[in-house]
């Protein structure tokens, strides 16, 4: 029979709401215990015949083709024309002096001495041909290296 502070905490416990027939561990953990609700869902997914590996049930997804629809054309003749505008002369402009400047840093890289006013120089002349790139650029409606997004192909 158990003794008094026994019967005390099984009171205590019955008056928690945990009944004495769930409670076989006294109160010392519920892992071996057993879940009355993950049951109910198990029944309920048993009469339904969707026992088994969960799977989403919103609805089909429609597979999204994933191909360019894009295909640059790079022999078309309208694509490599001559410069025809001031602005395309400009931008001409500014990729020569960007390519003089990369040569000249690998000109002044191989001198045994570095003049200071040659290195300001040839930085000059870069960045001066990089930010021309930005008021010689055209639009991007008209660049025939981006497919219908913006996206580089």
């Amino acid at each position: 029979m158990p003794n008094r502070a026994e019967r005390r905490a099984q009171a205590k416990a019955n008056r928690k709401g945990i009944p004495s027939q769930y409670d076989a561990t006294r109160g010392r953990g519920r892992a071996g215990m057993i879940d009355e609700y993950q049951l109910q869902q198990k029944s309920i997914r048993l009469q339904d015949g969707t026992d088994g590996e969960w799977k989403p049930s919103g609805g089909h997804i429609a597979e999204v083709e994933t191909v360019l629809n894009t295909n640059p054309d790079y022999t078309d003749p309208k694509m490599f024309k001559a410069p025809h505008s001031v602005r395309q002369w400009f931008r001409v402009g500014s990729w020569t002096l960007i390519a003089l400047a990369i040569i000249a840093f690998f000109v002044v890289m191989w001198l045994p001495s570095h003049p200071m006013w040659l290195i300001a120089t040839v930085s000059g002349v870069f960045i001066v041909g990089v930010v021309s790139l930005f008021f010689t650029a055209g639009d991007s409606k008209h660049n025939p290296n981006l497919d219908q997004n913006g996206t580089a192909v």
